[in-house]
């Protein structure tokens, strides 16, 4: 996993030195009168980890030219309207996919420096917004011994808005469904400030210690507070027949 992490690394300096050199490429075609410069950037690289809607932006970058040579448009009332000072289509878009590239790759080297204790979670293939993550079921729970996976889908203005994560692996408890949703009352205290380690880190505490206060799954929550044994009976079955082998 190192390598791939180190791989992101490069690929995000060199995107980041692709925006500075654009940047300088576009103040010089201010001051630029009488030719007509073209800016293409390649980011086929980049295309591999950023959302589809980021990938949309390469098309306008490469159609993007700025030609300076109509000083009649530039004289008219509506100067501001000239292509040159137009800003590509979803380029606020692209540069809020760069940050949170930054922010889901400092995460990842972080989880693989110093992992939480049962839990690992990383990229999927090259898709640096899409991770699959394991918990090993707590001790002394039904779920002891299971390994389960979840899947992390970051949006593009993460970490402004939470990941979606959702288990894969079906487990029976009061705050997951079927489909392995996760209760959201789990995360209304989130903030840009919490990081998938520790998130996961409470979803593991979950297990542990389901919250019935808003369950889920009203059925298993009653099961849970008027039968125990028969909760725990069954989670444990579960466990047995899905999260592990």
């Amino acid at each position: 996993m190192s390598r791939n992490y180190d791989n992101w690394d490069r690929l995000v300096g060199a995107v980041l030195q692709r925006e500075r050199d654009r940047e300088v490429a576009r103040a010089d075609s201010r001051s630029t009168s009488s030719s007509s410069i073209s800016i293409s950037l390649d980011f086929d690289e980049l295309s591999l980890s950023l959302p589809r809607e980021e990938q949309n932006v390469e098309t306008g970058r490469r159609n993007l030219k700025l030609d300076s040579s109509n000083s009649s448009y530039i004289a008219s009332s509506s100067t501001k309207d000239h292509p040159i000072y137009q800003k590509p289509a979803g380029e606020s878009k692209f540069s809020m996919g760069l940050g949170s590239a930054k922010r889901i790759l400092k995460e990842l080297k972080d989880i693989q420096r110093d992992p939480p204790a049962r839990i690992s979670a990383g990229p999927v293939g090259r898709d640096l917004f899409h991770w699959q993550a394991t918990i090993i079921g707590p001790v002394d729970s039904p779920y002891a011994g299971g390994v389960f996976l979840l899947n992390i889908h970051f949006p593009q203005d993460y970490p402004f808005k939470k990941p979606k994560i959702a288990f894969k692996t079906k487990i029976f408890h009061p705050n997951i469904n079927i489909n392995g949703t996760i209760c959201p009352a789990m995360f209304e205290d989130y903030c840009p400030a919490q990081t998938v380690p520790k998130v996961l880190l409470i979803i593991s505490a979950l297990l542990a210690d389901p919250v019935l206060d808003d369950p889920l799954v009203p059925e298993i929550t009653y099961m849970y507070m008027t039968n125990k044994k028969k909760y725990e009976a069954i989670a444990r079955s579960w466990t047995q027949k899905y999260a592990m082998g």
